[in-house]
């Protein structure tokens, strides 16, 4: 078969997700618009209690967004100008840009091999102006929160889960969202539980917590007519609370499946040629990415794309290596954040993958090693 007569595999496939739910999915959203109700209606409610018990938490606010979720964390645990809040450079953006907003500077520290935080740079950075920790459970692979948390507690330090991309994820078998004070998951349409926009949520056990947020979110309204505070406007919408409800009841064969598909990747890869977090006890990865650590990082992905296989790299700049914090940060050093960003490549690993795919992608990065060492 010529090149250009293979079919292209694609990063993400929301098409598909789409045609594979159209008639169920449509029918919930009419429902929605038949309603009358849109904004914090009773579908925003049924979302909120789901996710309760699929979390196994006690409280759950929908907001608009992962970034709203974060800055809202760290609004309710009173954080704000002149404090220092502890995360990682290796994220995407809105990590720091949530601290940023509310006037708390972000301290990084360095990660470990599987792009989690290294609790062991914590102690190095704490000092009178900490207030909290952010770890990111990025890729859908949690932080090692026992660890963070013992240092936490000892500095009096409360912790933030930045959950965004490990809904369903564990660590010694407890779900991302138990460890902290609370937790900021995203719903964008590219996450493993997405809504068709943006959205996101906050779990937390402290009842504190829930109330504030709950108010926070709706401009600070106790009712129509009376404020308690000043607030903001960060609502999950009713469409969006309606697919998300739809696709909560799916979402155990959506992580199943790309479960499936990283040992796919790990069974059929030459591992002479790549580098990628090993399995660990208690511990389940959700795969919101697969990322592999490779040498002749740009020159394999370039490869792979004229072989109509599309790939994807999270993330090539680090955050303190962004054009306008280069500056404050210049004389910071992150070894492993650094090095890992010029070889991290993030495969295919969406559900609708099949397994000759999977292993087409394999059998092009081993022959891009084999003829290119």
């Amino acid at each position: 078969m010529k090149k250009h007569n293979i079919l292209k595999i694609p990063y993400v496939n929301l098409s598909k997700q789409f045609e594979d739910e159209k008639k169920e999915l449509l029918n919930e959203i009419e429902k929605v618009l038949s309603s009358g109700n849109y904004i914090l209606s009773d579908e925003v409610e049924k979302f909120e209690k789901n996710i309760c018990k699929y979390l196994k938490v006690k409280f759950c606010i929908g907001v608009n967004s992962g970034t709203d979720a974060l800055i809202l964390s760290l609004l309710a645990l009173n954080i704000g100008p002149g404090d220092e809040v502890i995360t990682q450079a290796n994220s995407y953006i809105a990590s720091a840009a949530a601290i940023n907003a509310v006037g708390a500077k972000p301290v990084f520290v360095d990660v470990l091999d599987d792009q989690t935080m290294d609790s062991t740079k914590l102690k190095s950075v704490i000092n009178s102006r900490t207030k909290a920790i952010i770890p990111v459970h990025l890729t859908g692979r949690m932080c090692e929160m026992d660890k963070i948390n013992i240092i936490a507690k000892k500095f009096n330090l409360k912790v933030i889960e930045d959950s965004a991309q490990s809904f369903g994820s564990k660590y010694n078998n407890k779900n991302s969202g138990y460890y902290g004070d609370c937790a900021a998951f995203s719903t964008h349409p590219l996450k493993n539980l997405n809504a068709s926009g943006d959205g996101g949520f906050i779990v937390t056990n402290k009842k504190e917590i829930h109330n504030f947020v709950k108010l926070k979110r709706n401009h600070g309204h106790l009712n129509r007519n009376r404020v308690k505070f000043w607030g903001m406007v960060s609502r999950l919408d009713s469409i969006q609370a309606a697919i998300l409800n739809f696709r909560l009841k799916r979402v155990k064969k959506v992580l199943s499946k790309r479960m499936e598909n990283a040992k796919l990747y790990i069974k059929n890869i030459d591992k002479q040629n790549i580098y990628y977090p090993d399995f660990r006890k208690n511990c389940m990865d959700t795969y919101h990415l697969f990322v592999i650590q490779v040498k002749k990082r740009n020159q394999l992905k370039k490869y792979l794309l004229d072989n109509k296989i599309e790939t994807n790299i999270h993330y090539p700049i680090p955050i303190h290596k962004q054009n306008f914090f280069i500056k404050k940060f210049k004389n910071l050093s992150l070894p492993n954040t650094e090095s890992q960003a010029k070889k991290i490549l993030s495969l295919p690993i969406n559900q609708y993958l099949e397994k000759s795919q999977i292993l087409r992608i394999c059998n092009n990065i081993n022959n891009f090693y084999n003829n290119y060492r």
